[in-house]
């Protein structure tokens, strides 16, 4: 999405929420910007990640604590991106 944005206002593609399908400008920063921050969150999950090659969890332990990172992954990616959209756009 940082290299291919979609240009236009869309419910197919994109980060779609409330606030950023307001207006393009709104649009057009909400992709970058949850862009750019996804990239930040995937690197630390990387890093997370490579605690499990220290600490071997059962199979049912490494499932739980995935599906919790990765949730709490999209959690603050929402709270960090409709934060900056309220900053930029009072």
């Amino acid at each position: 999405m940082l290299n291919f944005p979609p240009k236009k206002i869309n419910s197919l593609y994109g980060y779609r929420t409330s606030s950023s399908m307001k207006n393009q400008e709104r649009w057009d920063f909400a992709q970058i910007y949850s862009s750019k921050e996804s990239i930040k969150i995937g690197f630390i999950n990387i890093l997370v990640s490579f605690t499990g090659l220290i600490y071997n969890p059962s199979e049912t332990m490494s499932i739980i604590i995935g599906l919790s990172i990765m949730i709490l992954s999209i959690i603050v990616l929402l709270f960090r991106v409709e934060n900056a959209i309220k900053k930029k756009f009072k």
